[in-house]
């Protein structure tokens, strides 16, 4: 019993250290990366402020900055480590799957990504921390799980690695917006095609702990009085809303969901565009500062804000765009009137000459355009936190619509409550981010941003819109990463794809397969090492998405037959060749046969049931007993499985 209770405190205690580190390494990394770019955010406004009345020199500085910022961005990360580039979820979930991905977890990606993300951040381009804090977490994870190796063999174990890697992805989220419940929720459904339940109490203790020491140290550097949400908002509780905007609500979430996916669309192709072998796109992969500098340029020419800045909020950084548009105040009624006291940097959104409509159609266009764009810069970038304001600026449109319908607001039981537009800036940031990231928990994310539950009926309902029409259009935004990269992922079976269920093992795998036996002689294991390339030899849907396998392994009666990698099967989900082709799999017009053969055979020796069943057994059986869940066994008439 002694031994027993011995063995439990050191395991326990074990991960309870690894997770401690992990949440207060990352709590000081995010808030080390927010200060440093808050403060650089501070030097580019007091430069344009101190050079006011010289519009020259203003729209000099304002474009230069940036563009500073965002070439040494560009530039370390390609000289330290060219993984730091993008949002790194989309390489995480690759690596979730199974595959390894070279230099991806780091220390030099690590601080790639650091450094790069705190100077995008810092410039105040439309990029976003969000997907770039997952990929450090998630190396943070790797470094220390190697640091915990010396005192404790179970972070060797790779299976061991990949539950911790998960808990990571929460403590990024976390760590970012002050989020534990949302983080792990949006880890679980960005990351995982399957979640281990015993992974629940380790996201959320690491996702809490980081949370708290990261609104502790706002605290203590007095950016806070207290622990608080992030964009803490103020809307009244008793009434927040009336059964009769539930349309409006449903509105914001369809067109979200329509916007999202198009958003989607327009990334990819940008990307895909820079891809094509033309003489423009080698030429600026050939001068690698070229295109981040000059899509810099163009976009804070745009906002300049004496220039056309004046009409979309130019001069606002991301947070205060965020705080402003989740504010009280109806701004449709302060046209014309003396500005009331606390409106602060929502001032940004009045001009004289222009409707506050104007304002937020201009600003909601061209930050859409110009958000697509900037992700695809060659620096540390995220999208989450550019579509969130992008949301946020649409809802608050749609709320300023309903506010100016019904001035006198809406009356329920001999009272007249106003229409709250923040309301519906919130709404709108979490249906328009469900909509490109395929995830129903940005839901969760926003009450634990803004501090209030006032609106969960609302916003559940858009969310939950909003995924229903995006998924129908288009990927997520990290899927359609994926597919552009090339990256080794199963995509999912899709529902209305019957005849995906039709597709047999013996018509995707590998056939001449080097192989060792127990009869095997030492001449015949030292002429297979010699003759072959291969990292492994076998001795020994669903399958390859829940076990995180590499190869399958296809017998026939004991004996080796074939081998599926990964890569058989995705193109075989994908119907396509390399070519893009679509062919009739090899072996069907056989097996269409002898299954019409079979309809005519009443009885059978043998029973439906042994043709699908399953092997199971570990790589080193014979060496230890250690299931590594990297191959597996099957007959060669198991079918592909949708994981449903």
């Amino acid at each position: 019993m002694t031994s027993l209770r011995r063995y439990i405190v050191t395991k326990m205690g074990e991960d309870w250290i690894f997770l401690v580190l992990l949440g207060l390494t990352m709590a000081l990394v995010s808030w080390t990366m927010d200060y440093a770019s808050a403060k650089s955010l501070q030097v580019y406004k007091w430069i344009h402020v101190e050079l006011k009345g010289n519009v020259p020199l203003q729209y000099l500085a304002w474009v230069t900055y940036p563009m500073i910022l965002v070439m040494f961005a560009s530039l370390f990360c390609h000289l330290v480590s060219p993984q730091a580039i993008g949002s790194g979820i989309p390489e995480l979930k690759t690596i979730l799957r199974g595959v390894v991905l070279k230099e991806y977890l780091t220390l030099k990606a690590f601080i790639a990504k650091v450094i790069g993300l705190t100077a995008g951040l810092g410039s105040g381009m439309p990029v976003g921390k969000e997907g770039p804090f997952v990929h450090i977490a998630s190396i943070c994870a790797a470094v220390l799980s190697r640091f915990m190796s010396i005192f404790s063999g179970v972070y060797e174990n790779g299976n061991h690695n990949q539950d911790l890697l998960v808990c990571a992805c929460a403590v990024g989220v976390a760590t970012c917006f002050a989020a534990p419940v949302g983080g792990v929720l949006f880890s679980i459904e960005v990351t995982s095609t399957y979640f281990a339940v015993r992974n629940y109490w380790r996201g959320y203790f690491a996702a809490t702990f980081s949370a708290f020491i990261f609104r502790v140290l706002s605290v203590w550097n007095k950016d806070a009085v207290t622990i608080t949400a992030l964009f803490k908002t103020n809307f009244r509780m008793d009434f927040p809303f009336d059964l009769q905007e539930l349309p409006a609500f449903a509105i914001i979430g369809i067109s979200c969901g329509f916007l999202g996916a198009f958003f989607v669309y327009l990334n990819r192709q940008v990307v895909l565009f820079m891809r094509r072998p033309t003489a423009l796109t080698r030429f600026l992969t050939k001068h690698r500062l070229i295109y981040p500098g000059a899509v810099t340029l163009i976009i804070s020419t745009f906002t300049f804000p004496p220039g056309f800045g004046q009409f979309m909020a130019g001069e606002l950084m991301p947070r205060e765009c965020i705080n402003s548009l989740f504010d009280n105040f109806t701004w449709t009624k302060l046209s014309g009137s003396p500005l009331p006291p606390g409106l602060g940097r929502a001032v940004a959104w009045l001009h004289p000459e222009v409707s506050v409509f104007v304002i937020l159609l201009l600003f909601f266009i061209m930050k859409f355009w110009m958000s697509a764009v900037s992700t695809t810069m060659p620096i540390p970038s995220g999208a989450f936190m550019p579509v969130f304001i992008l949301g946020a600026a649409f809802g608050r449109l749609v709320g300023e619509i309903m506010a100016t319908l019904f001035p006198n607001g809406i009356l329920f039981d001999g009272i007249v409550y106003r229409i709250l537009p923040g309301g519906y800036a919130v709404i709108g940031a979490a249906a328009l981010t469900g909509a490109v990231t395929h995830t129903v928990s940005t839901a969760v994310i926003c009450f634990e941003l803004t501090g209030q539950i006032s609106h969960i009926l609302p916003m559940m309902v858009a969310v939950i819109l909003a995924n229903m029409v995006a998924q129908g259009l288009q990927p997520s935004l990290y899927d359609s990463i994926i597919q552009v990269k090339k990256l080794p992922y199963l995509p999912e079976l899709a529902l209305g794809h019957i005849s995906k269920y039709n597709i047999f093992v013996e018509d995707i795998m590998v056939r001449k397969v080097k192989f060792l036996s127990s009869q095997s002689t030492y001449r015949e294991l030292n002429h297979l090492l010699d003759m072959t390339t291969l990292k492994t030899i076998p001795l020994t849907h669903t399958l390859f998405s829940l076990l995180g396998l590499s190869h399958a392994y296809v017998t026939s009666i004991g004996k080796l037959v074939g081998v599926v990698a990964l890569k058989e099967l995705q193109k075989a989900i994908e119907g396509s060749t390399r070519s893009g082709v679509r062919l009739r799999p090899p072996l069907a017009s056989f097996r269409d046969a002898s299954r019409k053969s079979k309809k005519h055979q009443s009885s059978t020796p043998s029973s439906p049931t042994w043709d699908t069943e399953l092997w199971v057994e570990g790589v080193t059986r014979a060496g230890g007993g250690r299931w590594c869940g990297t191959y597996l066994t099957m007959t060669s008439r198991e079918k592909l499985r949708h994981p449903g």
